[in-house]
């Protein structure tokens, strides 16, 4: 019997079944999806929003909103991002090196239409530059081609590690200047109450969210660290909204039930804990786990997947405004970063760190080089990093990954073994 025959005959493992968490953010974002669809069917005004845009102001007006991020990751992760990529870069004449989100976004922009979801075109669009400047060029190239406005919140860089006074002061006029545009222009009243009720709700949603990214410090990992991946879309589309409440409280049951049988949805043996610095290579996310598994990696930490956990006091607009200003990496002076990673790294006992090159996030990839160099100068653990994209598939060599995989796991297995003959 020839190898390619033993390989075909072979039993394949069955595939894990869903779990009732997912499914339920699956049914969410689809519900999504489709209330916009219908609001804008109605005659309403829709907005499509940068992903840590103050989500709260636009829920509590009750209005209907869209993230084009998390559009674009979902279609590259379902490998149905090429048409869009070759559209914006072919028709569009966008420029290859440009964010591969804004690629797909844009195309689809164009085509307006894609397998699963779509999004209707918006009416207005939300932007928040905490994340990079280049959303700011991206959403009001958005706002342009439709003739509709753009509502900004302009964060400013933190040079100092606390986000100081005047920043506070700067940031909260532009919260209420936003309250009253916006309300103004969509008709939409604003409620204080409401308003109090889903700053509650989103900040519950935050603590659940952060207690499930904490549990997988627990030995062995209850969870697969990719599968936090999974649910990032309740914290980025509907975090304000209860239906995120119910899923994450369903999560953590499920980690529970982990922890309590000594089980976990990583399905081998974890011989590495790894922390995944970086967006999540959504077009090739499958290809990772599967030579990750090879050697037993598991990532049990990561900062992206905790980046819409915001801290502030319902009622309380400096201190929301002073949390959208620190939420993301790239809005902090270096030093910060490097503390972040490095107590991370000791408390979720990682082996290793992985560090995403991502093309598209070049604001990000510019720091990661002396962010690689200060936070194993600190602690010691050793990185390795890879080249890919968050979403454009090209920018990714399946052979590049295993080769740095199996050095990578090299290198953790000989620290691992010096430390027990220490």
């Amino acid at each position: 019997m020839s190898e390619q025959t033993a390989a075909a005959e072979a039993p394949k493992k069955p595939k894990r079944p869903i779990a009732k968490s997912l499914q339920m953010c699956n049914d969410t974002l689809t519900k999504l999806y489709a209330d916009t669809n219908a609001a804008k069917a109605r005659g309403e005004k829709i907005g499509w929003s940068t992903s840590i845009f103050p989500q709260e102001i636009a829920e509590s007006m009750g209005l209907c909103v869209v993230y084009p991020e998390n559009h674009s990751a979902g279609l590259s992760a379902r490998k149905n991002s090429e048409q869009f990529l070759q559209h914006a870069e072919g028709a569009m004449e966008y420029n290859n090196d440009i964010c591969a989100y804004a690629k797909v976004n844009l195309g689809y922009m164009d085509i307006l239409e894609a397998p699963g979801n779509n999004m209707p075109l918006p009416d207005f669009v939300l932007v928040a530059n905490n994340i990079c400047n280049q959303v700011t060029k991206w959403f009001g190239n958005i706002a342009k081609v439709n003739n509709i406005p753009m509502f900004m919140l302009d964060t400013v860089f933190n040079y100092e590690p606390e986000v100081t006074e005047s920043r506070v002061k700067f940031m909260r006029a532009q919260l209420d200047g936003l309250i009253k545009n916006l309300s103004a222009y969509t008709g939409k009243k604003f409620d204080e109450a409401k308003f109090e009720e889903v700053m509650k709700i989103s900040l519950r949603n935050c603590a659940l969210w952060i207690e499930a990214n904490e549990k997988l410090a627990n030995e062995p990992s209850p969870l697969s660290g990719f599968d936090l991946f999974n649910y990032m879309a309740c914290m980025v589309c509907f975090r304000g909204k209860k239906e995120t409440t119910a899923i994450l409280e369903q999560l953590l049951v499920e980690i529970d039930e982990h922890i309590k049988n000594g089980t976990s949805t990583y399905p081998e043996q974890q011989n590495y804990r790894v922390y995944w610095e970086g967006i999540a290579c959504w077009p090739h996310l499958s290809h990772n786990l599967r030579t990750m598994r090879k050697y037993g990696m598991n990532v049990v930490a990561t900062s992206y997947v905790k980046a819409w956990a915001l801290d502030y006091e319902s009622g309380d607009l400096d201190g929301m405004a002073k949390a959208y200003s620190t939420t993301t990496a790239n809005n902090m002076p270096l030093e910060t970063q490097v503390q972040r990673r490095s107590d991370l790294l000791v408390k979720f006992n990682c082996d290793g760190m992985l560090y995403h090159m991502n093309r598209s996030c070049k604001v990000m990839d510019c720091m990661q080089y002396e962010v690689q160099r200060q936070v194993q100068a600190k602690t010691g653990i050793p990185f390795t990093s890879f080249d890919g994209d968050q979403s454009d598939f090209r920018n990714y060599s399946e052979a590049q990954f295993e080769t740095r995989m199996e050095a990578f796991a090299e290198v953790m297995k000989a620290r691992k073994e010096g430390k027990r003959n220490v």
